[in-house]
């Protein structure tokens, strides 16, 4: 943090924080209800209709442009990080799809009357970090004076349609893989109430600054049978999205579920840091969950904010896949897999 912004923290200029700031479940879902009708485009491979995390544009030669856009308030009070993980988890969308990403155009929203400009110029740099790390540009921009900090990216990538992966795909036997540890919003929300201690403040920052480039290396496997990305949802939001577009169900196995170091994640519970999105992702679908008590559902439930890859290994191919992980430097194991479709969606054991 540079001088200029050192006294000034942006979770305190927010109502909200990171992806546990999106719109709930079942309020979305009302909002795009009419949107969702069929579209004529039939080189538009992916739209909105099965909740995917971009949309896919057929270009007619074998490949496809990858196209999304992300953004939210701070999530944590550097402005260089903010900046920086903002710009993560909007590139995570093309990953999650199995895409490069290409170039990417900024998207700020700032209370002029609050924040200096040069706090602003900080969290473009992160943003400029992030998407050199990336290997691509910042290209451009748009800004507007707003109430709190808005920050994100829209990304435009590219892929070729062989290697598309979808949040659908999975089949009964797919074993379910995490690419990072859940818990990053009780921390963050530890944070903003002022009850974080020090030496975990590295620890999120860290997570959610890390890239989803894995996700381009295992778009180019077929055994890959779906993917995508965990943020404002929760794991059981994202994962009962996946069932659905998979027509499936899923048993998952709580203690193997990747997490941030679980006695952590329990002292921040103790001290009542559960963020509000918890509450209301589990209103939103908590009635096609079976096993989850409340302190699963704390976690699982847990808003993530540039959270891992969850994907689904076609079964007899976990192996090969997590020779691959390691090779990206990932440890990987499974924390649960696919059945025939049930009227619970997923149940915890």
């Amino acid at each position: 943090m540079n001088d200029s912004s050192a006294s000034f923290k942006l979770t305190q200029y927010s109502h909200g924080a990171g992806c546990g700031c999106k719109i709930a479940p079942n309020v979305l879902d009302h909002i795009l209800k009419s949107s969702a009708a069929h579209q004529h485009f039939p080189q538009l491979l992916v739209g909105n209709e099965a909740r995917d995390d971009a949309a896919v544009l057929d270009l007619g030669d074998g490949t496809a442009v990858v196209s999304t856009t992300d953004f939210f308030m701070p999530i944590v009070d550097d402005a260089e990080d903010f900046g920086r993980i903002a710009s993560v988890n909007a590139i995570s969308d093309v990953y999650a799809m199995g895409g490069t990403p290409l170039l990417a155009i900024a998207i700020l929203g700032w209370p002029v009357n609050l924040l200096p400009p040069e706090v602003a110029s900080e969290v473009i740099e992160g943003a400029r970090k992030a998407c050199a790390e990336a290997g691509i540009p910042l290209a451009g921009g748009h800004s507007i004076d707003s109430p709190e900090p808005i920050f994100g990216l829209a990304v435009t990538g590219r892929l070729k349609i062989e290697h598309l992966k979808k949040n659908g795909g999975a089949t009964p036997g797919c074993q379910l893989f995490l690419t990072k540890p859940l818990g990053v919003g009780i921390l963050t929300t530890a944070q903003k109430k002022g009850s974080l201690k020090p030496e975990h403040a590295h620890i999120a920052p860290d997570s959610m600054k890390q890239l989803n480039r894995v996700g381009e290396r295992f778009g180019l496997f077929s055994f890959v049978r779906a993917m995508t990305d965990v943020t404002g949802f929760g794991l059981l939001g994202h994962l009962a999205e996946m069932c659905e577009a998979s027509d499936a169900s899923a048993i998952i196995h709580f203690e193997d579920v990747p997490t941030i170091d679980r006695d952590i994640l329990d002292f921040y519970l103790e001290q009542k840091c559960v963020p509000g999105g918890t509450t209301r992702n589990w209103d939103s679908y908590g009635h096609k969950i079976a096993g989850a008590d409340e302190y699963r559902r704390k976690i699982l439930a847990d808003p993530q904010t540039s959270g891992g890859l969850l994907v689904a290994v076609e079964p007899g191919f976990e192996s090969e896949f997590q020779k691959i992980a390691r090779e990206e430097g990932y440890s990987l194991h499974p924390f649960g897999f696919f059945i025939e479709r049930q009227d619970v969606l997923i149940t915890i054991v």
